[in-house]
């Protein structure tokens, strides 16, 4: 069975962070661009694939994978040459669990709700997240000593925390303490984050040309 995975994408979605992955995973990997503008995340070929009609999703060996902290936990196991997740045995294996799943059960709903300006809500506890001021306490709490999430070791879950975070301060819904911008400039700078970085950009610019001349 092939080990190429396919991928659906839009560059303008979360999936950035999932194409971020990819790079760093060294996974051989195909794109299937879908168009917002034309709707064609939620016809029939793409809902086959994953119902609800979000992206990012993908296909590896057979088997379909959606949302990005479970794609991206997939892919640090499936390809462990890169060495992007401590193994089951390693003690570290806990603690990185532990961030990724508050990255998707907290800190995104934390800083959609206050990038959508929704209001606090009579019972917090009630919520995932609890509150916001104790989602940003945490994550500074998880950053020190730092560099990395685990310490001196980057790994799988610093590209889905660390994408959050960047997308939370560049929509002014994550305050940008210095340590946050710390975190997110060293991860600016791998050869990956820049690998993805740039094909983005020309994946944006080749779906604005398509939709042009459609």
């Amino acid at each position: 069975m092939s080990e190429e995975i396919v991928f659906y994408h839009n560059p303008l979605s979360r999936g950035r962070m999932v194409h971020w992955m990819l790079e760093e995973s060294g996974a051989p990997y195909r794109f299937e661009l879908l168009s917002f503008d034309k709707g064609e995340n939620k016809k029939p070929a793409f809902l086959a694939v994953n119902p609800m009609g979000k992206l990012p999703a993908i296909v590896h060996r057979g088997t379909v994978i959606t949302e990005c902290g479970a794609i991206i936990t997939y892919l640090a196991d499936a390809f462990p040459a890169a060495k992007l997740a401590p193994a089951n045995d390693d003690s570290a294996r806990g603690t990185y669990l532990r961030w990724m799943f508050f990255g998707q059960g907290c800190i995104e709903s934390a800083l959609i709700d206050r990038m959508l300006s929704r209001p606090p809500v009579d019972r917090p506890a009630a919520l995932g997240y609890g509150n916001y001021d104790d989602v940003v306490h945490a994550l500074e709490k998880a950053l020190t000593p730092g560099p990395y999430i685990l310490g001196n070791r980057f790994s799988a879950v610093d590209v889905y925390v660390g994408s959050q975070m960047g997308f939370g301060m560049m929509m002014k819904s994550l305050e940008p303490r210095p340590i946050f911008q710390s975190y997110v400039g060293l991860l600016s700078q791998r050869p990956a984050y820049k690998r993805f970085n740039e094909q983005s950009d020309k994946l944006v610019a080749q779906m604005k040309h398509q939709s042009t001349i459609a």
